[in-house]
């Protein structure tokens, strides 16, 4: 029920013929961006760039076809990078495809158990904290590739790295820093034009072209893709990326597999998954807003978690919706999911025809087109902006989130800004919670000076509990009964009840009357044996608490305005 959401939908809302042709201009439209970025990102994270390329086709054919949006595009993204180099340098590109898979199971059995709503709990200031952490981050690790730097050694924490760029500073290749630093140019003003030819591939072009002429006529010495990359497919040799089909394999060949592997390759495929899940979902809405349509959470995150388990099987790395190239394909007309199907075909049939001439792309040209995305995807401006206008408390939650991915890592982040974030909600939403003792009687009918009356307001929960019923004391002498109004309490836990209970024993000589109690509270209140005590009284209405007090014999004093019943009783 899961499966094909996005086309279906598609389907119902009727597909011609022109709407197969806006899927195709839009599909190779992304495709030609998708081509450059799938590359940079998997020589991003440490592995040959051809993988990127096997996970835009296998993995964005798959998400595209099974997923629940009509418009996203799947692929490798630059947020998956902080988190894929460790797995890389540690367990090899192996253990980075066996993790994609692990990663793949947790998303399916996400969607299977409709965990689709879940990222909406996370508050935007971890999402907008981790995510210009990440840019930050990944901006930072194009430096070694953008300035041509010759590093000795490959730490792993960012602090770390930072002192093995600086230490590599004089080996600085000013060919390369002239051709990295001309596609950032070249991006940002063709960006400036808003034409329909994305600044992706003008820019990787014109660094090219400087690459090829500083090689041939200047004589220098800018590092290639070709001279860089090698690949060895059966008795297939080559440079740069191999004009062949993708290849079947075992994720695991050429790892030493067992249990104790995928016990330590757990907590990263959970966190890839919930950042895939994120992601992916998070870029749906924005397509949502962009086109005015609904996706199927639950659809999209079967669609992801079925590609990623198949990905490895060819080479692909972990994938998931890119807001970028979302917005490429919708901008370029994109009508169904058959635009996302048209980009990866578009790009397995450009690998196979261009391969030669991609091996000729500067690997500074590659960086400073990694940086520019680093920086859309930080959104920089909107980082700023929430510090001028956000709450301290939000601030607090984003700076913490953003410094935590930079020096140790997303995960890290995440849990800590959730944690805090909760925490902090907690605390706000406790400070509304308040038991008032109201002398003179209730606010709204009155019951005698002898009625001591506590206004319940707010949710009775364990953060509020002690603070809030503490207001509950013995009495003063001559009270006859209490009373205690519930009506705007909204939900009670079991440490509530308990200070509940706590609070009744102080007033147990007296009467006590629950005014205005919700069914599911009263439920609680009667599981818990609260309602059983002998001096406890549920009463559904404020004026027959008030004729019920005034059998009993308390001194009523007169209203303006009194109520029919009342005025029956006295004149029987």
């Amino acid at each position: 029920m899961l499966l094909f959401q996005a086309l279906k939908q598609a389907w119902h809302e009727g597909y011609s013929f022109q709407s197969l042709r806006s899927d195709m201009v839009a599909g190779i439209t992304v495709g030609v961006v998708a081509i450059p970025l799938g590359m940079a990102l998997a020589i991003a994270v440490g592995v040959p760039p051809q993988h990127g390329l096997y996970t835009v086709i296998v993995a964005g054919l798959l998400a595209a076809l099974l997923g629940g949006s009509r418009f996203n595009i799947s692929g490798p993204t630059a947020a998956f990078v902080v988190i894929l180099l460790p797995i890389t340098q540690q367990y090899g590109l192996s253990g980075l495809m066996l993790a994609t898979m692990m990663s793949g199971v947790i998303l399916f059995i996400m969607g299977i158990f409709r965990l689709g709503q879940l990222v909406a709990y996370v508050p935007a200031p971890v999402t907008t904290g981790f995510t210009a952490g990440i840019g930050l981050t990944i901006a930072f690790l194009q430096f070694k590739d953008l300035l041509g730097l010759t590093v000795i050694t490959n730490p792993i924490h960012f602090p770390e790295k930072v002192m093995a760029y600086a230490s590599a500073m004089p080996t600085l290749n000013l060919s390369d820093a002239l051709v990295g630093v001309a596609t950032i140019v070249v991006f940002i003003g063709w960006a400036k034009l808003k034409t329909k030819l994305p600044p992706h591939v003008v820019a990787l072009v014109a660094g090219t072209g400087l690459a090829l002429v500083l090689n041939q006529l200047g004589g220098a010495q800018v590092g290639l893709l070709g001279e860089k990359f090698h690949y060895q497919i059966g008795d297939i040799v080559g440079n740069g990326i191999p004009q062949v089909l993708p290849q079947f394999i075992l994720p695991w060949q050429d790892a030493n597999v067992s249990w104790g592997l995928v016990v330590e390759l757990l907590p990263a495929a959970f966190t890839i998954a919930m950042l895939g899940c994120i992601e992916s979902l998070l870029c749906a809405v924005v397509a949502d807003g962009m086109t005015g349509t609904k996706h199927n959470s639950n659809g999209e995150l079967v669609g992801q978690g079925l590609a990623n388990i198949v990905v490895p099987f060819f080479g692909g790395i972990p994938a998931t919706a890119a807001i970028a190239r979302t917005a490429t394909n919708i901008r370029a007309g994109a009508f169904s999911p058959v635009s996302a199907i048209v980009h990866a075909l578009f790009v397995l049939a450009a690998m196979i025809a261009l391969a030669p001439a991609l091996s000729y792309i500067p690997m500074s040209a590659l960086a400073g087109l990694l940086i520019m995305v680093a920086w859309n995807m930080s959104e920089a401006p909107h980082f700023v902006r929430t510090l001028k206008v956000a709450p301290r408390r939000d601030v607090a939650v984003l700076l913490t989130c953003f410094t935590l991915t930079v020096v140790f890592d997303m995960v890290i982040a995440v849990v800590v800004g959730l944690l805090l974030a909760g925490l902090l909600f907690i605390q706000r939403i406790a400070s509304l919670t308040t038991v008032d003792k109201v002398e003179g009687g209730h606010p709204h009918q009155n019951f005698g000076d002898d009625v001591m009356v506590y206004d319940f307001n707010g949710p009775l929960f364990f953060a509020a509990s002690e603070k809030a019923l503490g207001v509950i004391d013995h009495t003063a002498p001559g009270t006859r009964a209490v009373v205690m109004d519930f009506s705007g309490v909204s939900t009670i836990d079991i440490t509530a009840i308990h200070a509940f209970e706590s609070a009744l024993e102080r007033v147990k000589q007296y009467p006590v009357y629950l005014l205005g109690v919700a069914g599911h509270i009263e439920t609680k209140l009667h599981n818990a044996g609260v309602l059983a005590a002998d001096n406890v009284q549920l009463s559904v209405s404020s004026e027959l608490l008030r004729e019920q007090l005034m059998i009993k014999g308390h001194n009523v004093r007169p209203q303006e305005s009194t109520p029919p019943s009342v005025s029956l009783y006295t004149a029987s």
